[in-house]
């Protein structure tokens, strides 16, 4: 299937490592020139040597901290270019109880997520207006279908990300932009290791049982690997998903209980 990316600009956010990474490069393999977005300028270089160019490929970066909404967007308006995929993807808040939870840390990630994802909107927008054509896909979780214990913070924000982008896909479908959620489950990440990590010294389990017992939540008994929650992410932005707007695409081997 031709997903014809080919002279599409992309932004992608979160995109040293994991499924940001995974989706840079799978975007570039479909011939998008891919912009960079994360706060490690050393680990941006080296992430942009490992994106596939054809020779007419134009790849670039932009160094920001996603704790600072203001400070993305400025630097993302800097590039003077007209985006047409935007993915908004950033670390998840830390796990813990939602009794337990200081009232800072749901503020903390409402401003790392949903103002920084609403601010990236504002700016690029515009240009997908006048280019008749635009995708943002929001990188959250499946706690949007089924809260997952033990992440309290986290499945309050994804909830709040998830109505703002079918808010979004509301207003903006007459302008040709469509505006969609991946939702990933267990995925082989740095993140899904320190998820671990902590349920492993909070239960006294080992790590094997933790992982095992993850795995075998879903019925493919595995984790899935950054580079099919990438492959979903691509489609998503392609000509060929054209029609498709507004909804919440888990990929997570089956693992969420409701439809």
């Amino acid at each position: 299937m031709n997903l014809h990316l080919t002279h599409k600009n992309a932004l992608v956010c979160g995109s040293t490592a994991g499924i940001g990474k995974a989706t840079a490069i799978a975007l570039a393999q479909e011939g998008a020139n891919v912009t960079l977005v994360a706060r490690n300028e050393e680990k941006l270089k080296s992430v942009l040597t490992e994106l596939p160019n054809d020779g007419s490929q134009t790849h670039a970066y932009v160094v920001a901290d996603f704790t600072h909404p203001l400070q993305v967007a400025q630097a993302v308006s800097e590039t003077k270019k007209q985006y047409h995929i935007l993915i908004n993807n950033t670390g998840g808040p830390p796990g813990g109880a939602i009794v337990d939870a200081e009232v800072t840390a749901f503020a903390k990630a409402f401003t790392q997520h949903l103002q920084t994802n609403h601010l990236l909107v504002q700016t690029v927008v515009p240009g997908m207006k006048a280019l008749g054509y635009g995708r943002i896909i929001n990188v959250i979780s499946t706690s949007v279908k089924q809260p997952l214990d033990g992440l309290g913070v986290s499945n309050t924000i994804r909830g709040a990300v998830a109505n703002w982008s079918k808010t979004l896909a509301n207003e903006l479908g007459s302008f040709g932009i469509t505006v969609n959620n991946v939702l990933p489950g267990a995925t082989a990440t740095g993140r899904l290791s320190e998820i671990i990590e902590n349920k492993a010294k909070k239960t006294g389990k080992s790590i094997a049982e933790i992982e095992t017992a993850m795995q075998n939540a879903a019925p493919a008994k595995r984790f899935a690997q950054p580079e099919e929650v990438a492959s979903a992410i691509t489609f998503l932005a392609s000509e060929r998903a054209s029609y498709i707007n507004g909804i919440n695409v888990p990929v997570d081997g089956g693992r969420t209980k409701s439809l």
